[in-house]
């Protein structure tokens, strides 16, 4: 890292003719490229309407990074976005996302009230030559959505593709989903919030929905995901949740790749956050899983990356990178001494960029 600044902004907001830049995700090529994606927003900061799907590279480990990239557009100028970013064995880089029409919102998805062609759509992308270029958008809604999901997003943030035991090979895609409601509800209730997995078994030709975790208690209700490849091909899945459970984080875990939970999301209280996206990360030169989200109990604030030396059972802050807002984050390890943070933030709100901090490993204990 000598001669190299700690962090980078590869995005801005107002700038490339773009409002906002948000939900970023990262992964590093077999090259050494890191790959910085996000949601482009043209007309606002918020959730619908024209937003694209961005992508910025850089081959110093993020130190400088390339002119702006589209890699998928909605072409009725509606959304596209939750990047799911996977680099697989063979070096090729596989990329999930959704999209929306211009006029449909998360509200309105959740109510029942868009047409199936304006609701959350399901495609997948992929790049040969280190995310140069991309293959046209594939749309895989029909075999990884319910027909009765109405809500549905991927992670956000990078997937994964399973290293080592018996499913060595699939690829893992956290997502979310909300159902119809029942009684006087109209669906917007957080208890309808619910969790499953895409899965490949063939390098992203294919794809069907592993577990799935949705029971309308309010008690944890999973939203957002995260995944991590435990020694031996377990994982470890960690959620965002707004419910009646203690705190805004749960987890779990899968023994047979994803197909099935261990047990159900349980609450994961040692994990002090707002309401709010997270990111995992298995680090293997020491064992640790890392964690990335804000810190502050009950803001956007202190974006702070966590460790556990458990698999996941406890956690302790490791590296504070500010008292700053700051809000969504993806790990991803740039080198064997390097650990790279995606991450939005801004001195007076957590959306006025995003950047990219480089924390070397002997920071992390």
């Amino acid at each position: 890292m000598a001669g190299r600044h700690p962090t980078s902004v590869p995005y801005r907001a107002g700038t490339d003719g773009y409002h906002t830049f948000r939900i970023p995700a990262a992964v590093v090529t077999r090259a050494g490229t890191v790959l910085a994606f996000a949601e482009g927003r043209h007309g606002s900061a918020g959730d619908s309407g024209h937003i694209d799907l961005m992508l910025r590279r850089s081959a110093d480990g993020g130190d400088t990074w390339s002119e702006l990239t589209v890699v998928a557009e909605e072409p009725r100028r509606g959304t596209v976005g939750n990047p799911a970013p996977i680099v697989t064995a063979d070096g090729g880089i596989v990329l999930v996302s959704v999209r929306q029409g211009p006029a449909a919102t998360e509200q309105k998805i959740r109510r029942g009230q868009v047409a199936p062609a304006d609701s959350r759509r399901v495609f997948v992308q992929a790049s040969e030559d280190d995310g140069v270029t991309w293959s046209a958008p594939r749309e895989i809604t029909s075999s990884v959505k319910r027909p009765e999901w109405r809500w549905y997003a991927t992670t956000p943030g990078h997937a994964l593709q399973l290293r080592s035991g018996p499913h060595a090979g699939r690829i893992v895609v956290p997502a979310n989903h909300s159902l119809p409601p029942t009684g006087d509800d109209d669906g917007t209730e957080g208890a309808y919030n619910g969790g499953h997995a895409l899965l490949s078994d063939d390098g992203g030709e294919t794809w069907r929905i592993g577990y799935v975790d949705d029971t309308p208690d309010g008690y944890v209700n999973v939203n957002e995901t995260t995944a991590a490849e435990l020694p031996g091909g377990r994982l470890y899945l960690n959620t965002r949740t707004d419910s009646t459970a203690p705190g805004t984080r749960a987890d779990a875990y899968s023994s047979d790749g994803g197909e099935t939970l261990e047990l159900p999301f349980r609450p994961q209280a040692g994990l002090v956050c707002p309401v709010v996206e997270g990111s995992l990360l298995h680090w293997e030169p020491s064992g640790a899983l890392l964690f990335s989200a804000p810190a502050a109990p009950d803001a956007r604030a202190v974006m702070t990356v966590r460790a556990s030396d458990d698999d996941g059972v406890t956690w302790r802050p490791v590296h504070t990178v500010s008292g700053l807002p700051a809000a969504y984050s993806d790990l991803a390890a740039v080198d064997a001494g390097t650990v790279g943070l995606l991450y939005e933030t801004g001195d007076f709100g957590p959306y006025a960029s995003i950047a990219f901090r480089r924390i070397a490993a002997a920071e992390l204990g």
